[in-house]
């Protein structure tokens, strides 16, 4: 083994490191990468910031980008508008309309925007009418991957292993040149995912959300002078007992008392840090010689407000909840310091936290001060905005507005309209072969511009630049594993393992190698680092190279067993009522399924 082929799985090791412990985000992941293989000379200054022109990595940004223009001018919203209306059906009817529904559009549109439009469905039906979030979220995540893997544009991941591929001198894939396989599987996983529905949780756990109000938020709110609470315990308030309120803290002239007992006696000035619902929570926002926890922008300095027993409530400011996402520029930041990050026009009030089943862990929440509650993937920030203000909040990086978040789409109609002809014109041309998908993708972003359909103010905040970079600093690690002989060095070890044996073995090896691999590390970076090894293999062993590019190109997709895997399933993991184990267990069991399915098809169709 030479000394650039260790250099390299150095590299390669640290990096699946700080992508398995999270240890930093991905785009300083990439950074790191690009930096390491220039400085160990693995690759050259242009092969090391070729990741950032590279024609997958502008296809992924260009399909982004198209994708936010669907959501912009409410097309995914019209295409999943009748879902309320199967809100009657029993949810083992129910649970597959929703999946098939949400991997027919993800063929086409990026899977996490299709999932977080329906993830926003669901929470308006599970308020409305009682259905279970839980019984449908891990479902609607599943099929949204599985319906990305069926078109070379559904997923980057796809657009990566195609274009590695086509670069080490494989045949290039045809945009549905796969998808009967993709639809076998979809159809394998909606009856199985169907069938284990009953083992998923349910929204609420007996006792236990009871006993820590779960579902609830997390705020403070300070006793002004003339306020008929002064004077009265505890007790005698709408503290003790009430239903949807909880009294956590009291803090007095600096002092904490946590659990305040229903005898202490109530002060000016006193701070109650509470847990309650939204309902509660709008009656308190209105009521006079009460403020909740606000504070906003003026000259650069906080100012807290303090409405000194008069109204100042605006009918035009409403609450309005906003879901944090992964690579979300909010996260790990502290209720007490957030106005530093957000919009000027809009307050933060409380925060909901996403379930947790530590009770330990959960009694140290609601025992901490607000200002040490910080945000994390899942959690819901209400803030106070008002109604003309809503669009500013868009400018927050990795966040869903989930309450009064659409515009009125019925005021432009057009727009939904002639975005989805783009969008199906984009389809035809990449999938006749009259353009590719970067040329036809990149024309319809064009057509939307200059049309005026796609702002690119909101695209520069809207786009995930985490994925872009990391596209842009994987690839240059598959060039240097090309470039060392590393490649070839495990694809040598590797024919040497599965020197004559038979395909099935061959190909059920790779795949779930690069199964496993997925549910560490992300499928982007699994497809990248696998598809030269994949390539290897083949021609060591004088194989079609094809099966081995779809076994990587599936495989990288199905890591079903990790809420890590892929994005659609972090954010759903903070959301639903759901344990590591639902995706061990039930989503371990379907990878390993389509293992075996995607192996014997692989091996007999090519």
């Amino acid at each position: 083994m030479s000394t650039e082929i260790i250099l390299v799985f150095v590299i390669l090791v640290t990096t699946m490191v700080l992508f398995a412990f999270e240890i930093f985000t991905v785009d300083k992941i990439a950074f790191f990468i690009i930096v390491s293989l220039v400085l160990c000379n693995l690759v050259t200054p242009k092969e090391a910031i070729s990741g950032f022109s590279n024609s997958a990595t502008i296809a992924v940004l260009a399909l982004m980008i198209l994708a936010i223009a669907m959501e912009e001018n409410g097309v995914i919203n019209w295409l999943t508008s009748s879902m309320s209306r199967i809100r009657f059906l029993p949810l083992y009817l129910m649970a597959p309309i929703f999946m098939i529904v949400t991997a027919c559009i993800s063929a086409f549109i990026s899977t996490t925007a299709v999932v977080i439009v329906f993830i926003k469905i669901i929470n308006q039906l599970s308020e409305k009418y009682k259905i279970s979030q839980s019984k449908l979220l891990l479902p609607i995540s599943f099929a949204g991957i599985l319906g990305g893997s069926c078109t070379l544009m559904g997923t980057s991941t796809n657009l990566l292993v195609n274009a590695v591929a086509t670069d080490l001198g494989a045949t290039k894939l045809g945009f549905f040149e796969f998808s009967m396989l993709g639809l076998i599987f979809l159809i394998i996983s909606v009856i199985y995912l169907t069938i284990t529905i009953r083992w998923l949780p349910w929204d609420k756990q007996k006792n236990f959300s009871e006993d820590y109000k779960i579902d609830n938020y997390i705020t403070q709110i300070t006793i002004n002078k003339d306020s008929d609470l002064i004077g009265k315990t505890i007790g005698e308030t709408f503290f003790y007992n009430k239903n949807g309120i909880s009294l956590l803290k009291l803090t007095r002239n600096k002092k904490v008392l946590s659990l305040p007992g229903k005898h202490t006696a109530l002060k000016q000035d006193d701070k109650l840090l509470i847990t309650t619902d939204l309902e509660n929570l709008t009656k308190l926002n209105n009521s006079e010689n009460l403020t909740i926890y606000q504070e906003k922008f003026h000259q650069d300095k906080v100012e807290y407000e303090h409405n000194k027993g008069e109204k100042t409530k605006d009918s035009n400011t409403i609450f309005v909840e906003l879901l944090m996402l992964p690579g979300a520029s909010l996260l790990g930041k502290k209720l007490g310091i957030l106005y530093r990050y957000i919009t000027n026009y809009a307050v933060p009030i409380a925060i909901k936290k996403h379930i947790t089943y530590n009770k330990f862990k959960k009694r140290l929440f609601y025992n901490s001060n607000k200002n040490n509650v910080v945000l994390e993937v899942g959690d819901r920030l209400l803030v106070k905005v008002g109604r003309e203000n809503i669009q500013s909040l868009e400018i927050i990086e990795n966040i869903v507005i989930l309450k009064e978040l659409e515009p009125l789409e019925d005021s432009k109609p057009f727009k939904k309209y002639f975005s989805l002809f783009v969008l199906l014109s984009v389809i035809t041309l990449a999938a006749s072969g009259l353009l590719t998908i970067l040329v036809s993708s990149l024309v319809g972003v064009t057509v939307l511009l200059l049309t005026n359909n796609l702002d690119l103010n909101n695209v520069y905040k809207k786009v995930n630049w985490q994925i872009f970079f990391l596209l842009a600093g994987m690839i240059p690690l598959g060039i240097a594993m090309h470039n060392s002989g590393a490649d070839m060095w495990i694809s040598e070890k590797l024919l040497g393992f599965l020197s004559g044996q038979s395909e099935v073995i061959i190909i059920g090896t790779l795949f779930l190698a690069t199964m496993i691999m997925s549910g560490v590390i992300s499928n982007n970076a699994t497809a990248i680092i696998m598809t030269p090894i994949a390539i290897s293999l083949a021609q060591g062993l004088n194989m079609d190279f094809k099966a081995f590019i779809l076994a990587i190109m599936f495989a990288a997709n199905f890591s079903f067993f990790t809420p890590i895997g892929y994005q659609t399933n972090t954010l759903i993991y903070g959301i639903g009522n759901y344990k590591f184990k639902h995706f061990f267990l039930i989503g371990g069991l379907l990878s390993l399924i389509l293992w075996v399915v995607a192996t014997l098809l692989l091996t007999k169709l090519y």
